[in-house]
């Protein structure tokens, strides 16, 4: 049977870990599951049970009337909940952005770093914003910029696709590309 702290106590709460032993002694009643059955019970009852065996009283479901409690030996059941949520953690993929800034007068060598750059991303299954600013008079060439994101739009499509046409918004075009 496991003896907690304060510390404990609050470390416990804040990381929505279930009441054991001592901290349902405010209840009067527990639905206690057991191999048999589940059968409703003082808490007395309940905790007497669990330290003849040498266990925890666990909550297992919490917010209704009655709460919902197993005999279960605390330790391993939190070992278990932490193995499943790491798992859970492991199988997801966080989808990041990442971006590629152009300039409308780009030397081809150049573009083509920016185009390698952009199709690396896309293959890790990020999603790429592609970024052209202009500066001072290139707002009167706001066309070559759409050529060159068109280009590199095009150069990459058979990596991702893009939500939208690029648009125009101020000083800069932009264009988010998802990956396939």
């Amino acid at each position: 049977m496991h003896r907690r702290s304060n510390r404990n106590n609050n470390q416990q709460n804040k990381f929505n870990a279930p009441k054991i032993n001592e901290q349902l002694a405010n209840t009067a009643k527990v639905r206690l599951v057991t191999d048999g059955g589940a059968e409703i019970v003082t808490y007395q009852v309940a905790i007497e049970q669990a330290r003849k065996q040498n266990l925890d009283l666990v909550e297992v479901s919490s917010g209704q009337e009655i709460p919902v409690c197993k005999i279960i030996d605390y330790g391993k059941y939190r070992f278990e909940q932490l193995k499943k949520t790491k798992e859970a953690r492991k199988k997801q993929h966080v989808i990041t952005v990442k971006e590629i800034k152009l300039r409308p007068r780009i030397d081809d060598h150049d573009f083509e770093i920016k185009k390698k750059r952009g199709i690396e991303f896309l293959q890790k299954g990020d999603k790429l914003k592609i970024t052209l600013r202009f500066k001072g008079r290139e707002m009167a060439h706001t066309d070559i910029g759409m050529k060159v994101v068109n280009r590199l739009v095009e150069d990459i499509k058979e990596y991702g696709t893009p939500e939208k046409a690029p648009n125009q918004e101020g000083r800069a075009i932009v264009v988010i590309i998802n990956p396939k």
